[in-house]
């Protein structure tokens, strides 16, 4: 048998690639807050509770609309980041000259308000939403046995996130994006109407948040409390990775969910610290994150 430093080779493919799956949950939910943050300057708390949100619209969609996963993988987004919109048109934007604290405060208090009314009315036991039948099975690599459906679950997040970086640092609307934060009045005298674009990429990275709920509910129950557990580790992988930086988002998320795959092999008393370990020391060495930029 082969073995890797005391481990099975078997054994640790199939963490190395558990551990990417997960980082493709990152990545996802860490571009969302990257997006939000980087160009807009807002800290948003309530991306954990958009997540569940997600995953709850897909679940009440399939029981009570008959609304199949595909469908949903392509509308919830939609309307989840529809509602981002009107939370930041008709409440963020009342606080957007106001300091950062104010908006990670009325994030938080956003959050606890969609975490509290679910749990009012579904509990906190979790759901489970099936395995869409086109998706069932596993492919066998060899080293492991891999779930078909958390092959696709790498693969869609994988190709959301590299979009969402070539708009965004590529092309002109992404340009008009960067442009319209840094100087709005000026890209106000062009013509363009800044307002809308931050309405706009709010509910964008609202809707990256629905779109990797809707990805999870296959995966792991859906409850009301789906979001908060992940929120914190999210927030330490865009915090490494540099606030504000999409790539950085993208490759960290990526990152961290093999550090934590393969801490799972050699020590997993470590596994659910080893990214706030790895924070600490990136903050020691280099504040700004790994690809942010110095003030």
């Amino acid at each position: 048998m082969t073995m890797i430093f005391g481990v099975p080779l078997a054994v640790f493919m199939g963490q190395l690639m558990l551990g990417l799956i997960n980082g493709a949950f990152y990545a996802l939910l860490s571009l969302g807050l990257a997006v939000i943050f980087g160009l807009l300057k807002i800290i948003n708390f309530a991306h954990g509770a958009q997540y569940m949100l997600g995953a709850f619209a897909a679940l009440l969609g399939l029981q009570y609309l008959g609304l199949d996963y595909w469908l949903a993988l392509l509308l919830v987004p939609l309307v989840v980041g529809g509602l981002g919109m009107v939370i930041e048109r008709t409440i963020l934007r009342r606080i957007a000259h106001l300091d950062h604290l104010y908006g990670l405060l009325l994030t938080y208090g956003l959050a606890l308000i969609f975490e509290g009314t679910l749990i009012n009315l579904f509990g906190v036991s979790g759901a489970s939403y099936p395995v869409p039948e086109a998706l069932q099975g596993g492919l066998n690599l060899g080293f492991m046995f891999l779930p078909t459906y958390r092959g696709w679950v790498l693969v869609a997040a994988l190709v959301v996130c590299l979009a969402t970086w070539f708009i965004i640092e590529r092309t002109r609307l992404g340009a008009y994006l960067r442009a319209g934060t840094e100087n709005p009045a000026l890209m106000q005298a062009f013509g363009v109407n800044v307002p809308q674009l931050v309405t706009l990429t709010y509910g964008f990275g609202v809707a990256l948040a629905a779109f990797a709920g809707v990805l999870a509910a296959p995966l792991y129950p859906v409850s009301p409390t789906m979001g908060s557990s992940l929120l914190i580790v999210v927030f330490a992988v865009v915090v490494i990775g540099g606030m504000g930086s999409i790539l950085g988002a993208i490759l960290t998320g990526l990152g961290m969910g093999l550090v934590e795959g393969l801490t799972k092999v050699y020590y997993p008393e470590a596994a659910n610290t080893v990214i706030f370990l790895v924070m600490i020391l990136v903050l020691m060495l280099r504040p700004a994150g790994l690809f942010g930029k110095e003030a």
